[in-house]
C-alpha cells in the first residue's frame, strides 16, 4: 500500500533542497561554462562611523546578475550613494563574464532611478500591490 503525498510549510533546510534539485535539473541545460556559475554578491555602504546606511543585495545567476534589494537610508538619499552600489554591481558583473543586470521595482521606490542608470522596462505589473505598478528592468551590460 502506497502512502498518499502529504505538503506542509517547508523548513529551511527542504527549501534549500528544493531550490538545489532546481538548480541542478536547470544546470543540465545550460552551457557547460557557466553551469555552476551562481553566488550571492552582497554590498555594504557604511558611514565613518561604521553604521551600514545603504546596500544591495544580489545573486550572479550564469550569465546575468539579477539585484533584489538596493536600500539606501532616507538620510543619505540623493547623495550618489545609489548610484555607486549600482555602478559596483555592475562592473563586478561585467568581471564575472554577465552579459545583463535584471531588477524590480515598485512604482512608489525608484523607477525613475532605474531609467537614469540606463534600466529598461521589459515587464509590468498592474495592481501590484493595489494601486500602484511593479516594474521589472534590465540593463545589457557587455
Amino acid at each position: 500500500m502506497t502512502l498518499e503525498p502529504q505538503m506542509s510549510r517547508s523548513s529551511k533546510d527542504e527549501a534549500r533542497f528544493v531550490r538545489n534539485k532546481l538548480i541542478e535539473f536547470n544546470a543540465k541545460h545550460v552551457p557547460a561554462d557557466i553551469q555552476t556559475q551562481y553566488e550571492e554578491i552582497n554590498l555594504t555602504l557604511k558611514s565613518g562611523e561604521g553604521q551600514v546606511i545603504g546596500g544591495l543585495l544580489s545573486v550572479l545567476c550564469w550569465n546575468w546578475v539579477e539585484v533584489d534589494i538596493l536600500w539606501v537610508d532616507q538620510v543619505h538619499r540623493g547623495k550618489g550613494y545609489g548610484s555607486q552600489l549600482l555602478d559596483e554591481i555592475e562592473q563586478m558583473a561585467r568581471d564575472k563574464g554577465c552579459n545583463f543586470i535584471q531588477l524590480n521595482t515598485f512604482s512608489f521606490q525608484a523607477p525613475e532611478f532605474y531609467e537614469k542608470h540606463g534600466y529598461e522596462v521589459v515587464g509590468v505589473i498592474e495592481e501590484a500591490p493595489r494601486g500602484f505598478k511593479h516594474y521589472y528592468y534590465k540593463k545589457n551590460i557587455y
